[in-house]
């Protein structure tokens, strides 16, 4: 059975969800900044960031908590 601390914020299939989300808004940005005339496609930039910034902290959280000064 695996402990808590290494399980993270997210499951498998959200992870997942997490990453595709990511991928599509990452890769639409520069589409829509080719279509439009105004900066709307800045909301997909920053879409795309949020949910990096939430796989940085799922991964974070799913690192075992060391300590360096104990051995």
């Amino acid at each position: 059975m695996r402990s808590n601390a290494s399980t993270g914020i997210l499951n498998r299939r959200q992870r997942l969800w997490a990453w595709a989300g990511f991928l599509v808004t990452a890769l639409m940005a520069p589409v829509a900044a080719r279509l439009s005339d105004d900066a709307s496609w800045l909301f997909s930039l920053c879409v795309s960031a949020l949910v990096a910034s939430v796989i940085l902290i799922d991964d974070r959280s799913r690192r075992p908590v060391t300590n360096p000064g104990s051995e």
